[in-house]
């Protein structure tokens, strides 16, 4: 298991919180006065992953080179966390040539195969794909693993099941996360789901299962730590749920009258300035030091930004290329 750096983990999470936010400025920049989903330098639906950070870094700390990561439709998090090259994925978002797909992929279809990262807009679909990297990991005999990550709404589609199961039996080097933000778009997973934690799950299937509460990037990064390094040593799969926190809507453009009284407790339970007032009171972070990681990972992301701007609109003749005939 990795050793717990607490400042790394800090500032990885408020890198990916620049970003998120800058992104959700530019996305909403050019929809006024009247809001057009199709309108702006970045059209189309947009799905944000402020307020949970911790599961992304708590989990890919412990990755290396080689190791795998499918994503759910709510991506940035993991991409960046994983190692996915922050000018390259901006340039994709705002569909430009220089993007990881050449810009026809769009926010909920990254692709890099150099860190084996991918995502899709298809409930659970990265559960079986984790499955097929993590074999192949297991048939060349290497240490690597696979991380499917997909929201609690997908613990209720067949893939989920048919993943966890296939893998248990090839007893295959895969971690499945559940993030767990409280709602499947606008449901909640007390209306859609029997059981009170989908670890519980684990059971049926003969692998560990653990359950995170209170979105703790340390209580993560711990339990990440144990199903990774079980993972790697050839002791199968692992299922571990995170209950972590979406601080804006499904999308961008979601009014959330359907969380009522909830949304007064979100910004109390933002995970960063908690856990920045935490290191602060054992000593590990200073006021300058918070201003100068939040500085530093602006400047990242306003190079981003300015690299994706800048860069080529596809032009209508290539529509077919880089895609299946």
């Amino acid at each position: 298991m990795q050793q717990l750096n607490r400042l790394d983990l800090y500032r990885e999470m408020v890198r990916i919180r620049q970003y998120e936010s800058r992104i959700l400025q530019e996305y909403h920049a050019d929809k006024k006065p009247a809001w057009d989903i199709g309108a702006g330098l970045i059209p189309g639906e947009m799905h944000l992953s402020a307020g949970q950070e911790p599961a992304a870094v708590g989990v890919c700390a412990h990755l290396k080179q080689g190791d795998a990561i499918t994503a759910p439709h709510r991506p940035h998090h993991f991409a960046l966390a994983h190692g996915v090259d922050m000018k390259a994925m901006t340039a994709e978002i705002y569909g430009r040539t220089t993007g990881l797909c050449q810009g026809k992929g769009g926010h909920m279809h990254l692709f890099d195969p150099e860190n084996h990262f991918s995502c899709s807009g298809i409930i659970a679909q990265g559960y079986p794909v984790a499955c097929g990297q993590a074999m192949a990991m297991k048939r060349k005999g290497t240490d690597n693993v696979a991380v499917a990550v997909a929201g609690e709404g997908a613990a209720n589609q067949g893939a989920f099941h048919e993943s966890l199961n296939l893998a248990a039996v090839w007893n295959l080097p895969v971690v499945f996360v559940i993030e767990d933000n409280d709602w499947a778009i606008s449901v909640p997973r007390s209306h859609s789901t029997a059981t009170a934690s989908n670890a519980d799950r684990a059971a049926g299937y003969g692998m560990p299962g653990v359950r995170v509460e209170e979105n703790d990037v340390e209580a993560i990064f711990e339990a990440a730590g144990a199903a990774i390094d079980r993972a790697r040593a050839g002791e199968g799969p692992s299922l571990l749920e995170i209950h972590t926190l979406r601080l804006w809507g499904h999308f961008e453009g979601d009014a959330q009258a359907y969380r009522g009284a909830e949304l007064d407790t979100v910004d109390e339970r933002d995970p960063i300035p908690r856990y920045a007032a935490k290191l602060v009171e054992l000593g590990e972070l200073t006021e300058d030091q918070t201003e100068s990681i939040a500085a530093e990972a602006a400047a990242e992301v306003d190079a981003a930004i300015a690299f994706a701007v800048d860069s080529p609109i596809p032009a209508p003749e290539d529509a077919l290329l880089h895609v299946f005939a």
